[in-house]
């Protein structure tokens, strides 16, 4: 009888009890990793927020700096002041060599040409007419250049712009700088318009910034249909991504109801606000729709009088322009980071919880100050 009890004490434990014990196990490790698994999505998403938060940044600040400077224009010799009064320095759509078929009647919502003389003493005037099919420039000599120069400032690769006073403009780049002959040699296209004596030859920032996308509303990007981007286009052969992962861009478009005044040609020529005769036949005034402003909506931007010529032509109602609405959407990077519903532009395939980030999307307006310095 000793025996068999000793023996039943030591047999260890029966089926049922393993299985209550695996069952308690599971459990208690189930819930350990619930405890866990939370910490683990926090820590995938936090970095990507981040990174989120970043390329908004860049894209934003990129775009307001270049708003705010836009239309500021030359402040020596006898043609001074922003550029607004020559020439309209915000177009609705990309301009230069890659966009031969973007003429003044191509509205893109998703891409904003800028324009803005920098700081420089690279201002002159060309010194005789010049037709538009010219390689050469003959300018003015430069009052404000070091003994025994004549054109200071000017460089091989420089971008410059001429314009005159009855809404002619055109950008160029410069190859030789023939300084002792007063010569800027320049390449690109044929210019738009012949230009008489007296037209301004300055340095320009130009720039066109576009969203390319594979997504509706936009354009393939050049050299990878499957990226979406933030660009920047110098008008000639420079197209750099600035931003990734941008799922949207608009641009909306406000101006002074009142009709644009200038730029008024000289006596006897005609232009968009002006016959020959001297007078306006520029378009009208508009109702105020935001403050004292009125809303430009694509089909005003598009349907003329056109001003300036060949692809450089635009709208007379661009220079009404006097603030820009900016709406710009960028996405998390990663699929498994996005999901399924409106808070994305482009579905990922994240199953829910913490791996969930959503679409950024911040708009601003932008009063650019040298398109407002007459009010």
């Amino acid at each position: 009888m000793r025996a068999a009890h000793r023996l039943r004490s030591e047999s260890g434990y029966s089926l049922i009890e393993l299985l209550i014990s695996a069952a308690i196990m599971v459990v208690v490790t189930g819930a350990i990793f619930s405890l866990v698994n939370p910490s683990q999505g926090t820590a995938q998403a936090q970095p990507e927020v981040a990174d989120l938060q970043q390329r908004m940044r860049i894209g934003s600040e990129t775009l307001f700096k270049e708003l705010v400077m836009t239309g500021a224009g030359t402040y020596q010799g006898s043609v001074t002041g922003s550029l607004v009064n020559f020439f309209a320095p915000i177009l609705p759509r990309r301009v230069g060599r890659a966009f031969p078929n973007n003429t003044g009647a191509t509205f893109e919502p998703f891409a904003i040409t800028m324009m803005y003389i920098p700081n420089t003493y690279s201002q002159t005037t060309i010194s005789s007419p010049m037709p538009n099919v010219s390689a050469e420039l003959k300018v003015t000599d430069q009052t404000n250049c070091p003994q025994g120069q004549n054109l200071c400032g000017f460089q091989e690769g420089m971008s410059v712009i001429i314009f005159d006073t009855s809404g002619h403009f055109d950008v160029f780049e410069i190859t030789e700088v023939q300084d002792a002959a007063a010569h800027l040699q320049h390449r690109g296209q044929d210019l738009s318009h012949p230009y008489n004596a007296g037209a301004s030859v300055t340095q320009i920032i130009s720039y066109s910034y576009y969203w390319c996308s594979p997504l509706p509303g936009s354009t393939p990007c050049p050299g990878d249909a499957t990226a979406s981007q933030l660009r920047r286009y110098n008008g000639a052969f420079e197209d750099i991504p600035v931003v990734d992962h941008v799922v949207g861009l608009q641009f909306t478009y406000f101006g002074d109801p009142n009709p644009p005044v200038q730029p008024r040609p000289p006596a006897g020529q005609a232009n968009c606000l002006y016959d020959a005769a001297g007078n306006y036949v520029g378009p009208g005034a508009l109702p105020p729709t935001d403050g004292s402003l009125a809303e430009l909506p694509p089909a005003i931007l598009r349907d003329g009088p056109m001003c300036g010529a060949n692809l450089n032509e635009f709208d007379a109602d661009l220079l009404r322009i006097r603030k820009v609405r900016v709406s710009l959407r960028v996405q998390a990077a990663l699929d498994r980071l996005r999901g399924v519903g409106p808070l994305w532009r482009n579905p990922g395939t994240s199953a829910g919880g913490e791996r969930l980030v959503p679409d950024y999307n911040v708009t601003f307006d932008v009063t650019p100050r040298n398109l407002n310095l007459a009010r």
